[in-house]
């Protein structure tokens, strides 16, 4: 059975203090450049409208993108930045604090009428004196709803309830791996939009969770690994590898985020299937 989810409208978070950049934690910032974000986009949604789906998506991911950067400039200068929408400085390898953002997430469903499913991101990778480092702080909004995510004050979601494992993939091309699943465990498939819009539903509890396969960046997963690893979920590649972040590369193509009961059910059984 295939069903569409529609995030619900939790929680709302917006940043109206002023406080001295340095006494803010970095999850605080991260919230605050989400929100800002978030709103832009509303407004940007407003001015622009739905007539042509393109000029809305580069107009949104573009005055995103360029909020994002400022924003993080002025409040962590110094810090390096990877952004799905800005050139590459690869020297941020070397970098102990890389910032990494999606100004959109979800630029189809940013740009289609009705649709709340998609997301900001921002994830502060630090190196934590491991050459790997981690998500350290990150906040992921859901503008349409009002809600923010991050990872000082995510909490984990109810228990599962009785019934199949409620997973979410990608609406318009979902993995091979999912029917694999279909087949061989008792599965409902939920559909939402973008990718920060389905890990949230994992860390609600509306899905039990998300699958992707054949194709992501660093910037699709980073916030929301961050924030799903905060809520105590699993978050992983689909082989059972640590998700890593800051890398030359930042081609990151396939993940698990579910309830740490059903990780090792759900990678057992994708193992079975190579």
């Amino acid at each position: 059975m295939i069903h569409r989810a529609v995030p619900r409208d939790v929680s709302r978070s917006r940043n109206t203090v002023s406080v001295n950049p340095a006494e803010q934690t970095d999850a605080a910032v991260a919230a605050m450049v989400a929100t800002e974000a978030g709103e832009l986009l509303l407004a940007v949604r407003e001015e622009v409208g739905f007539y042509d789906s393109y000029d809305l998506g580069d107009a949104g991911d573009r005055r995103a993108n360029v909020l994002i950067l400022k924003r993080l400039a002025e409040l962590r200068p110094g810090d390096a930045v990877l952004s799905e929408e800005a050139a590459d400085d690869r020297s941020r390898v070397h970098a102990d604090r890389v910032w990494i953002v999606d100004p959109v997430d979800g630029t189809r469903e940013f740009s289609m009428a009705g649709h709340a499913d998609w997301a900001v991101h921002i994830a502060l990778w630090q190196r934590n004196g491991t050459p790997e480092g981690a998500i350290t702080d990150a906040a992921v909004a859901l503008p349409a709803v009002g809600e923010v995510y991050r990872t000082d004050t995510v909490q984990a979601p109810p228990p599962r309830r009785e019934g199949p494992i409620r997973i979410t993939a990608s609406t318009y091309r979902p993995p091979a791996v999912l029917w694999w699943l279909r087949e061989h465990l008792d599965v409902e498939v939920v559909r939402i939009g973008s990718a920060g819009a389905k890990a949230m539903a994992v860390v609600r509890g509306d899905v039990d969770a998300y699958i992707h396969a054949g194709g992501q960046w660093e910037w699709d997963s980073a916030a929301p690994a961050g924030v799903v690893q905060a809520a105590g979920l699993h978050a992983s590649r689909l082989g059972g590898a640590p998700l890593i972040y800051n890398r030359l590369d930042p081609y990151l193509p396939d993940l698990l985020m579910c309830r740490t009961e059903l990780a090792g059910p759900l990678l057992d059984t994708i193992h079975a299937a190579f």
